[in-house]
């Protein structure tokens, strides 16, 4: 039998490719394993940090917008909505400028033009008026 003359070629370079090949698989179950320590199950999550990972879509056409002097408010319960559309428009201002910027009752006195107890009262006015428009529309919160 005759061995031909590039076989001593032939076996190192054979020899080359089954080396890359089997480090390549070294290499590529290495990463698998570092990967895998990194891992885990989505049901081990806790539902708080589930929460962060969710996100919902709101549209302009799924909530009212109340407006004064330049800020919305914006409420996605009709309900709600309807209650709040019910009161006055300086009513409305002053809960807004409220919940909407945080302003105290003296910073609502200077944009309104009011005394400051005025806001006060007011405001206590408003929401009470709030309270118990939504307590007449969904007795016991809302629940059925």
């Amino acid at each position: 039998m005759e061995i031909p003359r590039d076989y001593d070629e032939r076996s190192r370079f054979d020899a080359f490719c089954k080396a890359v090949l089997r480090n390549e698989a070294r290499s590529y179950m290495r990463s698998l394993c570092r990967q895998r320590k990194h891992e885990f199950s989505l049901y081990a999550v806790p539902w708080e940090e589930m929460d962060k990972l969710r996100t919902a879509d709101d549209y302009p056409s799924d909530s009212f917008v109340f407006s004064a002097h330049g800020y919305d408010l914006h409420i996605g319960n009709e309900l709600v909505a309807e209650a709040f559309s019910g009161l006055s428009g300086q009513d409305q201002s002053i809960l807004i400028l409220r919940c909407v910027l945080d302003m105290t009752d003296e910073e609502i006195s200077r944009i309104i033009g009011l005394s400051r107890s005025s806001v006060q009262r007011r405001r206590a006015k408003a929401l009470d008026e709030l309270r118990m428009k939504l307590a007449a529309i969904a007795p016991k919160g809302g629940k059925k």
